[in-house]
Parts: structure tokens; C-alpha cells; sequence
């Protein structure tokens, strides 16, 4: 699917969700918090969120780490309406596809010290190359940090079975070789990187780290 009938999709998928997004998936998008609480980002980081939705993350990011730089990106114009309500000129949000945005014309920022990906690689239909282009923003010693649906292999097979068919009426498809798509894309960047299952493993967490020098 292309950027343009994906933003279509995404923004009549959301155009009255945005409402009640954040009170009904607030259950069941798990290890968001935990993620947040991980970023550990230096003083006045540029921390940017690819597919930032209602901004509901940037607003805690900025609550829980304040004086940071804040960029966010999401393919939805409706779910933009809702972000620069919550957060104003708390940060600079902007549309684009994740999976080729240029972000120095969008934000005035090629290089982020943090970024999060939270809950959006499984609604993705390109999403290595979403992941791919996130870890080449990254600047040295930069982070990666993304959440999203696990493989659910510990979990019972009828809860698997039922949470996959109804995720699927919103266009969510779980990423089960996520933990190996951090690696390759880490090995890319010449970075490291480390995942691990959450909750029986209803979620994946993971972190692509930069290690090597970067122009600009």
C-alpha cells in the first residue's frame, strides 16, 4: 500500500476514534510506561515519535523528562488534530509516511538522540523500512526505542486466537520477528540492540542503540 491510500486509511480509521482513543486502548497497549520510563534521554535531547497518534506519549515524555526537544510524526492528519490540541507548542508535529519522511524539512532536525516507535510497526504495511529509516536518524550513541504486540506464545492459544482477529478489524498485525528485525536493522547502523517479551509475551520491547560517528 502506498502513502497516500494508507493516510486515507488511517485518517477514516481515526477520524472519530481520536476521541476515545486514549480511554480504550489504555488496557491493552501495554508497556508504553515502561518504555517511557527506559528513555533515560541526555539534557535537552531532540526526541522525536514516529507514528505519535494523539501525542498521549509526548505528553508523558515531556511530564516525566522535561526540557527536552519534542518532534512527532504521524500519517493521520485527524490523529495530528487531537496531538497539537494535547500538547501545543510543546512540540513540532508534522504528517508524513515513516517509512521515507525527510526529516530535516519537517522538524529543522536530521539527527534525534531519542526515538519511539510505540504501538505503530504492526500497523504498518512497510514497516522495516519504517524501523530501517528510524535507526538511520539516530545520532551517535542514540537510541531506538519501540513497543509493540509480542507473539503471544505464552499466552493461551484461544486468547491468542481471539486478540489477533479483533486487532485485525483495525488493521493491526502483530510483528512476531520483531526481536530479529532490531538486530538486523542495529547491525545496519553499526549499533547493538536488545529486546524482550512483556506479559507472557502480549508484548515486545526492544532498543536499537547507535555506536558509530554520523555525518551532519
Amino acid at each position: 500500500m502506498t502513502a497516500e491510500p494508507h493516510a486515507a486509511l488511517m485518517d477514516a480509521t481515526y477520524r472519530h476514534q481520536r476521541r476515545i482513543y486514549d480511554i480504550t486502548r489504555r488496557h491493552f497497549l501495554l508497556g508504553r510506561d515502561e518504555l517511557i520510563a527506559a528513555l533515560a534521554p541526555p539534557p535537552g535531547a531532540r526526541v522525536l515519535e514516529i507514528a505519535c497518534g494523539t501525542g498521549r506519549n509526548l505528553d508523558l515524555i515531556d511530564r516525566r523528562w522535561p526540557g527536552l526537544r519534542l518532534y512527532g510524526l504521524d500519517i493521520s492528519e485527524e490523529m495530528l488534530r487531537t496531538a497539537r490540541a494535547r500538547l501545543g507548542t510543546r512540540a513540532r508535529l508534522a504528517q508524513g509516511d515513516a517509512t521515507d519522511f525527510d526529516a530535516r524539512a519537517l522538524f529543522g532536525a536530521g539527527r534525534f538522540e531519542r526515538i519511539v516507535i510505540s504501538y505503530a510497526l504492526s500497523m504498518i504495511p512497510d514497516w522495516r523500512p519504517a524501523l530501517a529509516h528510524a535507526a538511520s536518524l539516530l545520532s551517535k550513541e542514540g537510541e531506538l526505542h519501540v513497543v509493540d504486540f509480542g507473539d503471544q506464545a505464552d499466552l493461551p492459544r484461544w486468547f491468542r486466537t481471539g486478540l489477533r482477529g479483533w486487532i485485525g478489524r483495525f488493521h493491526v498485525e502483530p510483528r512476531d520477528d520483531l526481536g530479529a528485525a532490531l538486530a538486523e536493522v542495529a547491525a545496519g547502523v553499526g549499533g547493538i540492540s536488545r529486546s524482550g517479551s512483556r506479559f507472557r509475551a502480549y508484548a515486545c520491547l526492544g532498543v536499537v542503540r547507535r555506536n558509530v560517528p554520523v555525518p551532519g
